[in-house]
């Protein structure tokens, strides 16, 4: 019903940046809630940041300040830029969007895409 595609990741020196995209099929996209994900080493995984239908925006508290979600609904496309990376960053980023009525793992997912930070 709703496919999302990651981009953007790669390989990136400590201390740099890397902005991630999110395409979405579907016509309804600025009806979902979208978020960023990854997986710490050896941990679940966690949400990085958020964005609601209205543009809100929420975040890890560790990560506020050098990330930033937006979204663009006349492109279907959300983004995810990330400022002053730190090797503790490096993750599969996944890309979720979700019906505001339901929790994010009932959601949609996309396949992933690597973040890399050298020390």
């Amino acid at each position: 019903q709703v496919q999302l595609v990651e981009s953007g990741g790669g390989l990136v020196q400590a201390g740099g940046s890397l902005r991630l995209s999110c395409a979405a099929s579907g016509r309804t996209f600025s009806s979902y809630v979208m978020g960023w994900f990854r997986p710490p080493p050896g941990k679940e995984r966690e949400l990085v940041a958020e964005v609601t239908r209205a543009g809100r925006a929420n975040y890890k508290d560790s990560l506020k300040g050098r990330f930033t979600i937006s979204r663009d609904n006349a492109k279907d496309t959300i983004y995810l830029q990330m400022n002053s990376l730190k090797p503790e960053d490096t993750a599969v980023y996944y890309c979720n969007a979700k019906r505001a009525t339901i929790s994010y793992f009932s959601g949609y997912w996309g396949q992933g895409t690597q973040v890399t930070v050298s020390s």
